[in-house]
């Protein structure tokens, strides 16, 4: 076990030791996860308010920063004003947002994302695509909350199987082409929390018997051609895995032996395509809803379960990690880095502020955190609030 050397007179110092994930040099191990935020309106493009969101946390110390969940099609969008990557229009917009992440000395990546089964046949997107829900098996997931744009408590749609799995790969291989030109440093994947590829990894919703279900190696067989697809764009290094192996979220969820079976087989064979990163999520419990009167989820150590699949590249992990949590982590040699999410959110400059002891900013405004899900137009003004106005604390 490696232990990683620390800075004098900092706090927290192994966050702020430098680290290389392949061919990137990142200043420090403050590490921006993908956070849902919903500010692209009115549909899918984003905009400039998005441009100087993350020009602020880039300017405000972070390393890397994860994009929110970006949608690879418009068939699986799931609900209003998630940012898109399947058009020449959003290209170039999210060029905007790379350019200025670079100009303050930090790189990006692009979180790719397909909802598969976690959709509303009447979600805006959806209708305009003129192709139904889609998911490994005619499924359909019980958890939902999802569709306030839609009047009621409407639960996911029926999805319709997957005919043809290999067009899905093309279109997460179209949307790492887009993100290349976009400028972005390189892409993760999700693969987990229950959206299309953690469908197909589970048997709880993957109930094919064809080559892409039923066993292990057939279940992992679409996450991993889609690994390989995109990896073929960017190149080695510069591709990221996102799990979530404790389960819970959007109705999936394995026994543990299952589990580590199936995780087990995956994360060996993704291990092997010169990955720059698997991003775990450790269990969480907001992240479990009871359904039908238990929980999905499986709770257990996600770094002493999986750090002896990986091999070949960084271990990170997510989840409401404290700064002390992470630095102790980081010096055990257990994790290379730490993403953080919401102390990112309502502290832009979230760096600085540990590094020169300025107390964090009040609590997020959780009426704020996300853009208008029932679908509404509102001005820049209005979306704005809880997402660009926290004030950093002045620090060059």
């Amino acid at each position: 076990m490696t232990t990683t050397p620390l800075l004098k007179d900092t706090p927290y110092p192994a966050l702020f030791t430098p680290l290389q994930v392949r061919p990137l040099t990142l200043r420090n191990r403050f590490l921006m996860a993908a956070m849902t935020r919903d500010r692209n309106v009115p549909m899918n493009v984003p905009t400039d308010l998005m441009v100087e969101y993350c020009r602020q946390r880039a300017r405000g110390g972070a390393a890397l920063i994860v994009s929110e969940a970006v949608v690879v099609s418009q068939q699986g969008t799931p609900w209003a004003h998630p940012p898109g990557i399947w058009n020449e229009e959003q290209v170039r917009a999210w060029k905007k947002i790379t350019d200025a992440v670079h100009q303050e000395g930090a790189y990006i990546y692009a979180q790719l994302w397909h909802v598969g089964r976690i959709s509303h046949a009447e979600a805006p997107e959806q209708i305009a695509s003129g192709e139904p829900v889609y998911a490994p098996s005619a499924i359909v997931a019980r958890e939902s909350g999802n569709f306030r744009f839609i009047p009621g408590q409407p639960s996911c749609s029926m999805p319709s199987e997957i005919q043809d799995p290999w067009k899905f790969v093309e279109i997460y291989r179209d949307a790492a082409i887009n993100a290349k030109n976009a400028g972005f440093d390189g892409v993760e994947v999700q693969c987990g929390g229950g959206w299309l590829v953690d469908e197909f990894l589970d048997s709880s919703a993957n109930k094919r018997t064809d080559e892409w279900g039923g066993s292990v190696e057939n279940r992992s067989r679409f996450g991993l051609e889609i690994l390989k697809a995109v990896m073929e764009v960017f190149g080695p290094g510069r591709v990221g895995v996102k799990l979530t192996p404790a389960g819970g979220y959007n109705d999936v969820g394995m026994p543990l032996q299952e589990t580590l079976n199936t995780l087990g087989y995956f994360i060996t064979e993704a291990d092997k395509l010169s990955l720059s990163y698997f991003l775990l999520l450790r269990y969480m419990e907001s992240f479990d809803p009871i359904i039908e009167g238990k929980r999905r989820g499986t709770n257990h150590d996600v770094v002493e379960t999986w750090k002896p699949f990986i091999k070949n590249c960084h271990l990170f992990v997510n989840g409401g990690f404290t700064p002390q949590e992470a630095s102790d982590l980081i010096v055990s040699g257990k994790v290379a880095g730490v993403f953080f999410a919401r102390p990112f959110i309502a502290n832009p400059d979230f760096p600085k502020r540990l590094l020169h002891g300025v107390a964090l900013n009040a609590e997020i405004d959780m009426k704020k955190l996300y853009g208008p899900s029932d679908g509404s137009i509102l001005k820049e003004a209005e979306l704005r609030k809880g997402y660009t106005d926290y004030p950093d604390a002045g620090i060059d």
